[in-house]
Formats: C-alpha cells, sequence, structure tokens
C-alpha cells in the first residue's frame, strides 16, 4: 500500500469578516522511498479555523486516487481529538449530536471527510505549532497564499462593480 504524508492547515488571519483559506500538501512515498508531492490550497471568506482545517483534510484525501495508508499531520488539536479520542464514534450513536445534545457543527463537513477517508487506512497525528514538520510551515504559507489571491481578486471585482 502507498505511504501517503498529509499536511494540512488552515490559515485563519486577522479580520474574521477577512480573507482567508487552507493549504494541503500531500506528500507520497512510492515503493524506492523517494517523495512526490502535490500542493492544495483554495482562499474563500473565513467561516472558523475549524472548517478551514477540515476542509485542508477533504481536499487531500479527495485528491488521492488509489487506497493509500495516510498520515494526517495538523495543528488542529480539535481535527485530531476527533478521530483520536473516539468523539466522531461518539457523535454518531448519539445521532451528531454532543454534550448537552447540541448539534455537532460542520456535520456536513465531517461527513464528507469521513466518505473520503473509507479507503484508507489513516493515522492522525498533532503538530503542536508545527515543531519538526516543515511541511506544515508551507501549508501555512499555502493558505495565505490563497487567500491573499482571493483577496486580491475581491478587490478587483469591486473596483470594476
Amino acid at each position: 500500500m502507498t505511504s501517503v504524508n498529509l499536511f494540512s492547515d488552515g490559515a485563519a488571519r486577522g479580520n474574521p469578516e477577512g480573507p482567508a483559506g487552507y493549504g494541503t500538501i500531500l506528500q507520497v512515498i512510492d515503493g524506492s522511498g523517494r517523495k512526490h508531492e502535490k500542493e492544495l490550497s483554495a482562499g474563500f471568506k473565513k467561516s472558523t479555523n475549524n472548517r478551514m482545517e477540515l476542509l485542508g483534510c477533504i481536499a487531500g484525501f479527495e485528491a488521492l486516487t488509489r487506497p493509500c495508508e495516510v498520515t494526517v499531520y495538523s495543528d488542529s488539536r480539535y481535527l485530531v481529538d476527533a478521530f483520536n479520542q473516539h468523539w466522531i464514534d461518539s457523535w454518531q450513536k448519539k445521532n451528531w449530536t454532543r454534550g448537552k445534545n447540541e448539534p455537532v457543527k460542520n456535520i456536513d463537513l465531517w461527513k464528507r471527510l469521513l466518505a473520503a477517508m473509507a479507503p484508507h487506512k489513516v493515522t492522525f497525528c498533532w503538530v503542536k505549532g508545527h515543531a519538526g514538520h516543515p511541511e506544515n510551515e508551507r501549508c501555512d504559507a499555502l493558505a495565505t497564499d490563497a487567500a491573499d489571491h482571493r483577496a486580491v481578486l475581491e478587490d478587483k471585482v469591486n473596483e470594476t462593480a
């Protein structure tokens, strides 16, 4: 089975209503141990950083064309703990509610992520402050570039309107 490292990062910058984005780097390790990388990013109006982390992770899984052994590196404790501490299983058993029967936020994205992960063997790894994982720093830069690109496009649209 092909080994893949997925470095997912959502970037929440500045004004909550301002531009933001996510970056994801897929690092595929082939049978000979060589690493091949594919960068993915998108810019969009910020909703929450957790939502952007989920989108980054989904983009990575949806870019895979065959079942792989995937390690997801993320600085989002929420994303990593949801799987490592079995929150997802608990939410599903409680019909996607948590705590005091409050609905789980971003149910649509959690379900989409579960569907995208289904054919793969997946491990989640929390990376505190990206320490030791320069690829995560690249993801952050990628997310920022996506956000800046989106902001430039929006400015051009506003100028012509």
